[in-house]
């Protein structure tokens, strides 16, 4: 008798339940960035390039977030610079506020925030910065009103705390009766926006604090 050959089984595949959870689909881009980072490097960017040259592309190889990814973030191009001027505005608080509320002489306290100042317009890895107010926000606030309201903001406020040094400077006896505060206010803000341009026009830092060195002269009496 002649024994038939057993066929081989038929593997048998799974077959999922219908009430096995599926697995959760994945959403968009995954937050692999941290947002304060990325509005620095864009910040950068800004500073280097100014608004008209600074493409989506630019913003998104300098923060590693893709278009979507950065509009919903930060918005679209012009809100992104916003952001940037105001986190600009917010570290250079930061670096000067402690310069100008502290009880010091005045020619010492001038010099203090000063070389803050130059610290930060001479900073860049690819060449001094300068203001991001005074090199790259005032030129957009010639057709944006909302950029021209911050500039203008930040010109006041730097206006109201160098007067603030003076009149200290003149109850203490350090300036004569006749000094101004608000008018030598002026003239320490034209002192900041004059080594901001020269600085990114790449003048050498000790020209720069020669100036600085001459203007507090004509300021508080050589």
């Amino acid at each position: 008798m002649v024994q038939k050959s057993k066929k081989p089984p038929v593997p048998r595949i799974p077959v999922p339940r219908i009430d096995d959870p599926a697995p959760p689909k994945r959403r968009g881009r995954p937050r692999a960035y941290e947002p304060d980072v990325a509005l620095g490097k864009a910040l950068d960017l800004f500073r280097r390039d100014g608004f008209a040259a600074t493409s989506l592309d630019d913003l998104s190889a300098a923060t590693g977030m893709n278009r979507p990814s950065l509009y919903g973030a930060f918005g679209d191009k012009r809100e992104l610079f916003i952001k940037s001027y105001r986190r600009y505005r917010e570290d250079a608080r930061t670096a000067m506020g402690d310069i100008f509320g502290k009880e010091l002489p005045i020619r010492e306290r001038l010099r203090r925030i000063y070389a803050v100042a130059l610290d930060i317009y001479l900073s860049g890895e690819s060449g001094p910065r300068g203001c991001f107010t005074v090199m790259t926000a005032a030129s957009e606030a010639v057709h944006d009103p909302d950029i021209r309201a911050m500039v203008m903001d930040g010109f006041t406020e730097l206006d109201k705390a160098f007067a603030a040094c003076f009149r200290r400077a003149k109850e203490k006896g350090e300036l004569p009766a006749s000094a101004n505060p608000t008018v030598l206010a002026q003239l320490a803000s034209a002192t900041i926006h004059t080594i901001a341009i020269r600085a990114r026009a790449q003048t050498p830092r000790k020209e720069l604090e020669a100036i600085v060195n001459g203007a507090l002269d004509v300021m508080l009496g050589a």
